[in-house]
C-alpha cells in the first residue's frame, strides 16, 4: 500500500516535468519564425510586390532625383566659375587703353561668361547708333536711350540664363514628398487588403507591410530636401550676380553714352572717341 501510494504521488511530478520541458520547446520555434519574417521585410520585399502604379511612382522619384543632382553639379560649377571670373573680367575691361581693345578682350571670353556679353551688347549698340547718325532711328532714340535699351536686353537675357533649371528644383522640392506619399498610401491600401484576406490582424502582420509602404515617403523626402536646399542657395547666388549685372550695366551706360565714367576714380576712363568705336 505504501509503495502504491508512493508511486501514485510520484506521477504528477513526471507530468509536470514533461509540461515544463514541452513549454520551452515551442518558444524557440516562434522566435525563429519572427526572425525569418523580419528577413523578408524591407525595400527589396517592397519592390518585389510592386504593381504598375508603384513602379511609376518610384520611377518618377528616381528621375526627379537624377535631374536634381545633375543640375546641382552643373549649375554649381557655373555659379562658381562666374563668381571667380566676374571681378577679373570687369577689371580687365576698365584697365584696357581703348574701347577697341576692351571689345577684343571681351570677345575672347568664354561663351558662358555673362559680363563680357553685356559689355559687347552695349558696345555694339553704341557703334550701331553712331553708324546711323542722321537717320530716323537716331532722331527717335538718342544715344543714351538706345544704349540703355540694349543694356536692359542684355541683362535680362543673362539673368534668364542664370535661372535655367530652377523650375526643376522648385517642382521637385514641392512635389516629391507628395509623390512618395502617394506610393505609401497605395502600399498601405494593398497591405490592408492582403491582411483582411488572410484574416490575421496581429501587430506582427500589420507592422511589416505598413512599414515597407512608408519607405516611399522616405524616398520622396530624400528627393525633396536636396532640391529645396539647392533652390534656396542658387536663388541667393543669382540675386547677388544680378546686382553685379546692374552695377556693371550702369557703368557701361555712363561710359558709352557720355565717353567718361561718372563714378570718378572707380575705374580708368577711356577716350570719348574710343567709346564710339564700332565692334570688330
Amino acid at each position: 500500500m505504501l509503495q502504491d501510494a508512493g508511486s501514485t504521488q510520484s506521477a504528477p511530478p513526471a507530468d509536470a516535468a514533461a509540461a515544463v520541458t514541452a513549454a520551452p520547446a515551442g518558444a524557440p520555434v516562434a522566435g525563429h519564425g519572427d526572425a525569418a519574417a523580419l528577413t523578408h521585410m524591407g525595400f527589396a520585399d517592397l519592390v518585389h510586390h510592386f504593381d504598375w502604379l508603384s513602379w511609376i511612382t518610384l520611377i518618377v522619384l528616381v528621375v526627379m532625383s537624377i535631374g536634381t543632382w545633375l543640375f546641382i553639379v552643373i549649375n554649381g560649377w557655373r555659379v562658381l566659375a562666374i563668381r571667380s571670373r566676374a571681378e577679373r573680367v570687369r577689371h580687365v575691361f576698365w584697365e584696357t587703353s581703348s574701347a577697341q581693345e576692351a571689345v577684343r578682350v571681351m570677345e575672347d571670353q568664354p561663351k558662358w561668361e555673362p559680363f563680357s556679353k553685356i559689355a559687347l551688347e552695349c558696345a555694339s549698340a553704341a557703334a550701331h547708333h553712331q553708324r546711323h547718325e542722321g537717320s530716323r532711328m537716331v532722331e527717335a532714340l538718342n544715344r543714351s536711350e538706345f544704349i540703355d535699351r540694349a543694356l536692359r536686353q542684355g541683362v535680362a537675357r543673362e539673368s534668364a540664363r542664370l535661372e535655367g533649371g530652377l523650375t526643376w528644383l522648385a517642382t521637385s522640392g514641392s512635389t516629391a514628398p507628395f509623390v512618395g506619399l502617394l506610393g505609401t498610401v497605395w502600399g498601405i491600401y494593398h497591405a490592408l487588403i492582403n491582411i483582411g484576406a488572410s484574416g490575421n490582424a496581429g501587430i506582427e502582420t500589420v507592422a511589416g507591410p505598413v512599414g515597407e509602404a512608408l519607405i516611399m515617403t522616405a524616398i520622396g523626402l530624400g528627393v525633396a530636401i536636396p532640391a529645396v536646399l539647392a533652390y534656396n542657395i542658387f536663388v541667393r547666388a543669382n540675386r547677388v550676380t544680378n546686382a553685379q549685372f546692374d552695377e556693371f550695366a550702369h557703368d557701361l551706360h555712363d561710359f558709352f553714352a557720355t565717353g567718361a565714367r561718372v563714378e570718378g576714380g572707380a575705374a580708368p576712363t577711356m577716350g570719348k572717341a574710343a567709346a564710339a568705336a564700332p565692334r570688330k
